[in-house]
């Protein structure tokens, strides 16, 4: 087979590697403890509502509480129903337009940053505007820095979707996790007013009524680890669905391949530990955050030092979620536990010296790009529900406004949850083609010599 010299030094740079690669690991539970700790949890938010939400939906339906949750569960559906469609339609606009997009996205934050210093121009903010500028320099200094990356995003992008395309069941997966976060949503907030209505303590003078911080901070651990729990667990699917049609492309080239089945089983039983271990980290310090934002938006003498917690919380999170990234990646291609599998990426990376490479994140804005775009469709969607709807007849005059933010947070939410199929398979993409070029090479000889030429121009020094 053909090989140029760009081609020949990448495969070459493999054969000398100082590292081991990933081998399959054997069938076998991992980190199972965090497993059967979750399954208990949403065990108990379920008996939660199962006890107590029929009191509380029949108080509802009789008028006796001052919100009326039909319409809520109403537009819910409607709107997280119609997000799909318009999320696979984005799917394939990405396919075709890949290195626009890619574009596009980098210049929306330069763009934006302008639009916000003309604005506060023209309202005479003054510290708005020298703000905006400021954006708008450090974005255009970005831009220019990363615009030669482009063709290797690009080229990253058009790999992982040829990848789903061929197994177009990852993103039906996608969908049935969607289904499932939108039902998680709606059962946990019922878990939390019943909850809310059991334990709150009143004060008598001002009328004023708040919860437990110990019940709060448990259900927000709640929310945020079964949110993490499915995400990660599509992340996890598609990494080894691309791991298999990087390597054995004959079992992952049908919607419904043994490469996505096989994936899914896995996710969801010998790794599953894993991935609660992974999302557990993350959705403690997200439930921390929570509860130092509330603390603080209620005027708590300690404002300071809570503003300085929570920049520390965010900080933190973003290391758990930048480690869960790339770590749960090696999890689903070759079923390491989470402590090995991040451990052995990130010494995979460093010995590649591709920590440049895996700093950049062009394909992440545009797929924050669509799933903006997406949730403002459906929030112009609340709007024409609430006109010709009784749906949001409790809210009053705001009824537009709740509308609107309502269907932009459900079309938002579910967006970027199937979009994240995509941001997963390129990161899979990008491990893989770290650690085995060759087999990429071989098996989708067009697709590696493109992105070959494209990381040679984007990374010269590395090669």
């Amino acid at each position: 087979m053909f090989k140029d010299s760009t081609t020949e030094g990448l495969l070459a740079h493999e054969e000398g590697q100082n590292w081991k690669k990933g081998e399959n690991q054997p069938a076998a539970f991992r980190d199972a403890p965090f497993a059967v700790v979750f399954v208990i949890h949403v065990l108990a938010i379920i008996t939660i509502v199962a006890i107590y939400a029929p009191e509380t939906l029949d108080q509802s339906i009789s008028g006796d509480l001052d919100l009326n949750m039909r319409g809520y569960l109403y537009v819910a559906g409607a709107t997280g129903l119609l997000s799909l469609i318009v999320s696979s339609l984005l799917v394939q606009i990405m396919i075709s337009c890949a290195s626009i997009l890619v574009k596009i996205s980098l210049l929306f934050s330069v763009v934006s940053s302008l639009l916000l210093a003309i604005f506060a121009l023209y309202v005479k903010n003054t510290v708005g505007f020298i703000v905006s500028i400021i954006f708008f320099l450090l974005g255009l200094c970005y831009a220019k820095l990363v615009w030669s990356r482009i063709p290797f995003a690009t080229a990253n992008l058009v790999t992982s979707l040829s990848a789903i395309k061929e197994n177009f069941g990852i993103i039906f997966v996608s969908y049935l996790f969607a289904f499932l976060t939108l039902a998680w949503t709606i059962l946990w907030s019922l878990a939390f007013y019943v909850t809310y209505e059991k334990t709150k303590t009143c004060d008598d003078k001002t009328g004023d009524c708040t919860m437990n911080a110990g019940w709060a901070f448990l259900l927000f651990v709640s929310l945020f680890w079964t949110q993490q729990v499915l995400m990660n667990t599509i992340h996890v699917t598609v990494a080894g669905t691309v791991g298999t049609w990087w390597f054995a492309p004959e079992d992952a080239s049908s919607c419904c391949s043994s490469g996505v089945t096989g994936s899914l089983c896995r996710s969801t039983t010998y790794s599953f530990g894993s991935i609660c271990f992974g999302s557990i980290i993350v959705a403690i310090i997200q439930a921390l955050q929570q509860l130092s934002d509330q603390a603080r938006s209620q005027g708590n003498e300690n404002a300071i030092l809570l503003c300085i917690a929570s920049c520390i919380l965010r900080c933190i999170e973003g290391i758990a979620r930048f480690f869960n990234k790339w770590g749960f990646v090696y999890v689903g291609l070759y079923g390491y536990g989470y402590i090995e599998a991040g451990k052995n990426v990130m010494t995979l990376f460093q010995n590649r010296g591709w920590e440049a490479i895996i700093a950049d994140d062009l394909v992440g804005n545009v797929l924050f790009l669509m799933s903006l775009i997406t949730g403002l469709l459906f929030g112009g969607v609340g709007i024409i529900l609430e006109s010709t709807t009784g749906w949001f007849t409790d809210t009053g005059d705001g009824a537009k406004t709740v509308a609107f933010i309502l269907c932009f947070i459900i079309g938002l939410l579910l967006s970027h949850i199937m979009l994240s199929v995509v941001a997963s398979g390129v990161n899979a993409t990008i491990v893989l083609f770290a650690e085995a070029p060759s087999d990429f090479h071989s098996n989708h000889p067009e697709l590696s010599s493109n992105m070959i030429a494209a990381y040679n121009k984007a990374y010269p020094d590395l090669l």
